[in-house]
């Protein structure tokens, strides 16, 4: 629902704080209606929205309603080009429009943020060679200096983050959801960093951020201590994800403080921030703006469906800084957790194999109706 005017700016004062806390709010949607209609312009202008991030799912929910797609479809099947093709068309050409919109906020912010996300084929998630091929290929086609590329931190996606840091081009990791496996997307930044260093790239151009995964983490943790369903396993419902990120947070604090860091930071690195995402809450019981309030931290970004935007805007309750102080209980939670039977490392496994199931399902249900519409387009035209 695009809802926001000038109107509801008042009610955005809780943003304002998030804002200063050091926070970046990145909105998690876009779509051509939302580029025409000038709402994504007023959510930068009254929502504090300083970001977009992207994925197949929402390509596919903005593509697959029609609005503001028609002329470019006509277009696209009078020429014949394949299905894939007029996908990677339309998708580009909404990113270099959001890109543009956000263009004053990445200058304004000697480029940390004014961000617009794009991410590769899901479909090449488990290979390395095509998602850098593909990563190559996107930064081209947007030609935007505020892209960020998406790639899956899949074992994969690892290498290939490397290599695309090294070439000087920005990267939004997706789908963490792991705490060894966020180490291991740090490691290979860093390493893209030195490459990057190597190839004679100004490190202070390139940009990247960490996309941890957090209500898919209580979703998938919560069945479980249902299942179990005593006082002590349902005591323990809702606080994982946040215990999750937590530590998630101090890892990146002691990754980017130590020496190997402190050598690249000296050539203009800039730090890999960790980005909080999926942040909508999918369990009624819990507080929308849960994942929200209870994780402000300077120096992150969290990425919101406009539900959560404006719950936030309504209703947040930011008090300060919920993350750093609360390591050891988040070690506790989790331990608590795992103290039931509940394996942390088969939970986390299970969520990156559905987050990359469902991306590729997304896509290949963009692709079946891109092909359908061409198709309509094209005997139109005959």
């Amino acid at each position: 629902m695009i809802t926001v005017t000038e109107a509801t700016a008042p009610t955005a004062e809780a943003l304002k704080r998030l804002s200063d806390e050091g926070v970046s709010i990145w909105l998690d949607d876009l779509s051509r209606k939302r580029i025409q209609s000038g709402n994504l312009a007023d959510l930068v202008a009254t929502r504090h929205v300083v970001g977009v991030t992207t994925n197949p799912s929402i390509f596919q929910a903005a593509i697959g309603s029609g609005e503001g797609y028609e002329e470019q479809l006509a277009d696209l099947a009078v020429r014949g080009v394949t299905v894939d093709e007029a996908v990677r068309m339309m998708t580009t050409a909404d990113v270099r429009a959001a890109a543009d919109i956000l263009h004053s906020v990445y200058t304004t912010s000697d480029g940390v943020d004014g961000r617009v996300s794009i991410e590769v084929d899901p479909r090449l998630a488990h290979d390395t060679a095509a998602t850098v091929a593909e990563a190559k290929q996107l930064a081209w086609l947007v030609d935007r200096p505020n892209v960020m590329i998406k790639i899956p931190a899949t074992k994969a996606g690892l290498p290939a983050i490397t290599e695309v840091i090294g070439l000087g081009i920005s990267v939004n990791v997706t789908l963490i959801f792991s705490l060894e496996r966020y180490r291991e997307v740090m490691e290979a930044y860093l390493a893209g960093l030195e490459q990057a260093l190597s190839n004679g790239v100004d490190l202070s151009t390139v940009h990247s951020v960490a996309s941890f995964f957090v209500s898919r983490v209580d979703s998938e943790i919560d069945k479980r201590l249902t299942v179990l369903g005593t006082d002590q396993s349902l005591a323990l419902k809702g606080r994982a994800a946040l215990a999750n990120a937590r530590l998630a947070y101090e890892a990146y604090e002691g990754v980017f403080a130590g020496e190997r860091w402190a050598a690249l930071a000296g050539a203009g690195a800039n730090r890999q921030r960790p980005l909080w995402a999926s942040t909508g809450v999918k369990d009624p019981a819990y507080k929308d703006t849960l994942y929200v309030d209870d994780l402000v931290a300077p120096g992150t970004v969290n990425t919101m469906p406009e539900a959560t935007l404006d719950a936030v805007a309504d209703h947040g309750a930011v008090i300060g800084d919920t993350v750093t102080g609360g390591y050891g209980q988040a070690r506790a939670d989790l331990a608590a957790v795992a103290a039931l039977g509940v394996s942390y490392d088969e939970v986390v496994t299970r969520l990156e194999d559905e987050g990359v199931a469902k991306f590729e399902a997304a896509w290949e249900d963009l692709l079946n109706t891109v092909t359908k519409s061409l198709q309509s387009k094209g005997a139109d035209a005959e």
